[in-house]
């Protein structure tokens, strides 16, 4: 037997809903007897067809006018909570999940647990899994006290699945009390330019590490490559950290996790931090002058040879064959 309610917190870019929100209305169906979604923008009725083809019955849904949605979102979740009690409350592990999981957490004097890579119930107990010590050790967190409880998932953590339902219906929240956050407004919104697909979404991922040699080098071999097999670009945190590529391409824990058919890790050894954001891919391609490095063991091909060296005969080759 499921949950009684499971609300989802809703998200969508430019119109389209994202992974990571269909993923959990897809667990969420699995163990809510009612699935409902919350979502924070003017664009509710073109977005309910698929919140409900992925199960949700209904959409609370709050426009946000030129307050700054991710401002007012937990708030509104909160408020929302506080009439409809929902039993659990999930949110995608991103900047406006995270956002709004925080503030409503505040609102409502629950405690949270985040960064999630699984859920389920045990009886009537909600347990969250949750990677520690670098992704070494995963451990089941289970929530107590009182409901709702509010978790946040990473994306990629479940299968998002159709459940070919009709449009949600479109409940419209005219006032939410957001305080002084609601004073914040939203002046522009600014698209970092990028080439390709998204990188969670790749169906081939190409990442870098330090084994690049010098930042100068992640341009020509690891971008190059990825557009070349229709893919996006990566990186390790290694090569974020020392600034050599922006955080947006960092996979790992601390970045974004992807499951692509074929990823391809240049120059990375393989810190555990990273194999959790990636190792769930389908083909893992290393390539790696250290025959002893850790990625070597969840590869299923691996080329032991300097980066500057294999990569631009792959890539001659790849141009080769037009």
């Amino acid at each position: 037997m499921g949950l009684a309610k499971v609300w989802v917190y809703a998200e969508a870019l430019n119109g389209t809903v994202t992974g990571a929100t269909l993923e959990l209305l897809t667990k969420a169906r699995e163990i809510g007897d009612t699935v409902e979604a919350v979502y924070v923008g003017s664009d509710a009725d073109a977005v309910a067809g698929t919140l409900g083809e992925y199960g949700a019955s209904k959409v609370y849904a709050i426009d946000p006018g030129d307050s700054l949605g991710e401002a007012i979102a937990g708030a509104a979740v909160a408020g929302l909570a506080q009439h409809h009690s929902p039993d659990l409350v999930v949110f995608a592990q991103s900047y406006g999940g995270r956002d709004a999981i925080a503030r409503a957490s505040a609102r409502l004097g629950r405690t949270v647990i985040t960064n999630g890579v699984g859920l389920d119930l045990d009886g009537d107990s909600v347990k969250v899994r949750v990677a520690i010590f670098g992704g070494n050790t995963l451990v089941e967190t289970k929530f107590d006290g009182e409901k709702p409880y509010l978790a946040a998932i990473k994306a990629k953590t479940f299968e998002a699945a159709s459940a070919g339902g009709g449009a949600a219906a479109v409940e419209r929240v005219d006032e939410v009390d957001a305080g002084r956050a609601g004073e914040v407004k939203l002046v522009a919104r600014h698209v970092e330019e990028r080439e390709g697909p998204q990188l969670e979404d790749a169906a081939v991922v190409v990442s870098g590490g330090r084994g690049l040699g010098a930042a100068e080098n992640y341009e020509p071999y690891v971008e190059k490559l990825a557009k070349l097999l229709n893919g996006a670009s990566g990186a390790s945190r290694a090569i974020v950290d020392a600034g050599w590529v922006p955080y947006s391409k960092q996979v790992g824990q601390t970045g974004k996790t992807v499951k692509p058919r074929v990823y391809l890790a240049l120059g990375i050894s393989g810190a555990t931090q990273h194999m959790v954001g990636m190792k769930g891919s389908d083909n893992i391609i290393a390539i790696n002058k250290d025959a002893e490095a850790p990625i070597f063991s969840i590869a299923d091909l691996g080329i032991v040879g300097d980066v500057n060296k294999v990569v631009p005969a792959l890539i001659a080759a790849i141009e080769a064959k037009g």
